[in-house]
């Protein structure tokens, strides 16, 4: 059964455009293998509601797809692997 949820990822304002391509890039990979993206939007550099280590701004990127539940561990997993990735949350849609 294919779910709708939407996940929101925070990457290190001091990386290179370079390198956050690289990142959006191994995310929408995994969901395209394991599902199908809907919607992405770049929300771009925002000033954090608090500071994350020492980070007070972070580049902002959200993907709305489906997927099966049991691939949003592996999501999960990916984005704990990668340093450039200082926060992030994955939510079910009704």
């Amino acid at each position: 059964v294919m779910n709708n949820y939407e996940t929101i990822f925070l990457m290190k304002d001091d990386i290179a455009e370079e390198q956050r391509e690289k990142v959006i890039d191994i995310i929408k990979n995994y969901l395209d293998r394991t599902g199908k993206i809907e919607h992405e939007e770049n929300l771009g550099l925002k000033k954090l509601a608090y500071r994350i280590g020492e980070y007070e701004y972070a580049y902002y990127y959200i993907i709305q797809f489906n997927a099966q539940c049991c691939s949003i561990s592996g999501l999960e997993k990916i984005y704990r692997n990668i340093d450039e990735i200082i926060k992030f949350i994955t939510i079910k849609k009704d």
